[in-house]
């Protein structure tokens, strides 16, 4: 009797996972957030970015990626009502379709500012590949992933299983190569050497998205990125021939936030 329940629960579980579509089978498992782990999307409508909100619930002690002028009132005030101390507001590269709230944050919170060495840009603290930065018991591993910029960075939280990819990676797509000493080339071997062989249940945010999807993974885009799934020589083409529009906020944008990492700026 045992042994036919046995095979019938054999047959069951093999019939179950035939039905499975292909990529649900092989989906790797999703690793929740710690307890201690506080986690917030947040979203500039205008320019389509996503800044996120990271806390040690235990300390109180916060950082925030890639925050947008426009909305550094907002977040401050989100920081205070939550009862948070914003360490750092740290910069994924230097944007060229928005003016990063960095600064005005540094005057709103006392926090201090972070960006790569390599930006050009002005910062309290410069960050350079294999650098940790700390907040309360979390620790973020930076990784210099250039070629949309050459100051590009990606950070890494390994307990939390993710990675924050700024314009690197975005969700089945990769930031443009085409001016800020854009290499396609780069781009492709930083992505395929540094992020991809991260493990494939890895969350991905972006700083970009503009079709309401709010994040990826690593399995997902070594899969179905319709860019970065080529070989480089493919990859490099048709990063040639995207014919994307000059980007409306640049000539403001890059001036301002070349210095507004340090510098206060207008409130209004």
């Amino acid at each position: 009797m045992l042994r036919i329940l046995a095979i019938a629960l054999t047959l069951c579980a093999s019939i179950c996972a035939t039905a499975l579509p292909n990529g649900l089978s092989s989906l790797p498992e999703r690793q929740p957030f710690t307890s201690d782990f506080f986690f917030r999307q947040l979203f500039d409508e205008e320019s389509s970015t996503y800044s996120y909100l990271l806390a040690d619930l235990k300390t109180g002690e916060a950082v925030i990626i890639d925050p947008v002028l426009e909305q550094a009132k907002r977040d401050a005030q989100l920081v205070k009502e939550l009862g948070f101390k914003l360490k750092y507001a740290i910069n994924t590269h230097m944007h060229a379709d928005h003016i990063t709230g960095s600064g005005w944050l540094r005057e709103l919170t006392g926090c201090q500012s972070m960006i790569a060495a390599a930006s050009g840009a002005k910062a309290d603290l410069y960050l350079r590949e294999g650098d940790r930065i700390e907040f309360g018991s979390h620790v973020i591993d930076v990784l210099a992933t250039p070629g949309h910029t050459n100051g590009c960075m990606s950070y890494v939280i390994k307990e939390q299983a993710c990675v924050f990819t700024g314009d690197t990676v975005l969700i089945r797509g990769c930031g443009r190569t085409d001016f800020q000493e854009g290499s396609s080339e780069f781009l492709y071997e930083n992505v395929h050497t540094k992020i991809f062989i991260l493990p494939e249940n890895y969350r991905i945010y972006p700083a970009h998205d503009y079709k309401g999807q709010l994040e990826s993974s690593v399995w997902e885009e070594k899969r179905y990125n319709p860019r970065l799934t080529k070989d480089l020589e493919e990859f490099i083409q048709i990063m040639d021939n995207l014919n994307l529009s000059y980007p409306n906020k640049i000539d403001v944008s890059l001036p301002a936030n070349r210095e507004c990492g340090v510098y206060d700026i207008p409130k209004e």
